[in-house]
């Protein structure tokens, strides 16, 4: 009997079951031999499918047990950006996320340079905890200079809007170019540990400070992402070279 399923479908089956937390981290993937009944596929074909996930970071080989669902997994704004062209959202499946502040602060020695203002200038922050089936997945302060609250004043509430940048980026008439990801590891806060629900005394986190630039050179956004130790940040970049 010919084979009606493609790699590509199997996989959008098992990624959606990680993105929804029907299959959580560290829980084990069906067999080849299991895929191969279910889908009424060949080996190669299931094979293909579960090297897909592997690349994308969502599983792992483990030695004596098999294919294990990787950690929790925070995505870097590339694929966040994706996702929001295609679906109106920069969240995926399975993912939530509830503000827990917005207000006015002055800008510190992190955040001040990169919007290029002085330390102390007051700037619009928002804070966030994303999710993932009900776990945290990484603590997020966004942080946006006056002309970008002026245009969209959405982000002074306490809501989500299903991406600022976005909106922010239509209202300045201009489109997101690139962006600047700086990652470094520190230790936690206290409210770090306590929106990410961790409980030990000291507690390294990976930190992301993120610049986003849009087209006509002005900053949209200073983000720092915090992400526990078993969140994965993950990161996706085509090495294929260019054709001329």
């Amino acid at each position: 009997m010919p084979e009606t399923t493609g790699y590509a479908e199997i996989a959008a089956h098992y990624r959606q079951q990680i993105q929804d937390g029907t299959l959580r981290p560290g829980d084990t993937m069906p067999s080849l031999r299991q895929v191969r009944e279910r889908f009424n596929v060949a080996n190669t074909t299931a094979n293909r499918a579960f090297r897909a996930l592997k690349q994308e970071g969502l599983t792992l080989p483990k030695a004596g047990v098999g294919t294990i669902v990787a950690g929790p997994l925070s995505n870097n704004i590339e694929a966040r950006v994706r996702l929001h062209e295609t679906t109106g959202r920069a969240l995926g499946g399975g993912e939530t996320s509830r503000i827990t502040e917005v207000g006015t602060v002055g800008a510190d020695e992190l955040v001040a340079p990169r919007l290029d203002v002085t330390p102390g200038t007051p700037v619009h922050v928002r804070r966030r905890i994303v999710s993932r089936g009900g776990v945290p997945v990484h603590y997020s302060s966004s942080y946006y200079p006056a002309y970008v609250i002026a245009v969209t004043p959405e982000l002074a509430e306490p809501v989500s809007t299903g991406g600022s940048r976005e909106l922010a980026a239509e209202r300045l008439g201009s489109p997101q170019d690139h962006v600047l990801e700086e990652v470094t590891s520190r230790l936690a806060t206290e409210s770090e540990k306590t929106s990410l629900g961790l409980t030990a005394g000291d507690v390294i986190v990976t930190q992301v400070v993120r610049t986003v630039h849009l087209a006509d050179g002005r900053v949209v956004e200073v983000a720092v992402k915090i992400a526990g130790g078993a969140t994965i940040l993950r990161w996706a970049t085509s090495l294929k070279r260019n054709s001329e």
